[in-house]
């Protein structure tokens, strides 16, 4: 009986990695939302493969000359305030708000000229509805011009694993200290 009970105790402990990987998304979750995203590198996948890793996101667009460079910079400087193994834990997102003319060719060549390291950062692009409907969810306002150039609001969005939306930022330029203080914490 006792080996029985030693048995059943071992083999829910080896399965209990694998039933935390099934349970059902948070209804809050970011990844609740069906989308598929295709990266810098061609690859595409369902936004809900993000689970479970903590993701530092934005929108953007790579021909921008204004704000998000910044943006990108903004993203770089949290993660810098991070120790290297927690540097390793955090993934960081920036999705198109112009898929029309961020192919996977301009995506990727703006990971090189931003010298952004790949696998922790991913550029994508998504189907135009995808991108509006991300962004809303997201709480991100944009609207295209008509010289083709977008306006837009600038956050910087903290995701638990979960694709809960744990903090946000619109400072951009500079280092937030409280939401800095929110990824570390999100991190431990």
């Amino acid at each position: 009986m006792i080996k029985r009970l030693l048995f059943l105790l071992a083999s829910l402990l080896l399965a209990a990695p694998v039933l935390a990987d099934q349970k059902p998304l948070p209804g809050d979750s970011v990844y609740q939302l069906g989308i598929k995203l295709t990266d810098q590198d061609g690859h595409t996948w369902p936004l809900a493969e993000r689970r479970g890793r903590v993701q530092l996101v934005t929108m953007f667009y790579s021909s921008c000359t204004m704000v998000c460079p910044m943006i990108i910079d903004t993203m770089k400087a949290t993660r810098a305030t991070l120790d290297d193994a927690s540097k390793q834990k955090l993934d960081l997102l920036a999705v198109s708000f112009d898929p029309e003319r961020d192919t996977v060719d301009a995506l990727h060549a703006y990971m090189g000229k931003r010298k952004l390291d790949a696998p922790r950062w991913t550029l994508a692009r998504a189907k135009p509805q995808d991108v509006r409907a991300l962004s809303a969810l997201l709480g991100l306002q944009y609207r295209q011009l008509p010289d083709g150039e977008f306006n837009h609001s600038s956050e910087l969005i903290l995701l638990d694993a979960d694709g809960r939306i744990l903090a946000k930022t619109t400072v951009i330029g500079k280092v937030d200290p409280a939401f800095a203080a929110k990824v570390k914490e999100a991190l431990r």
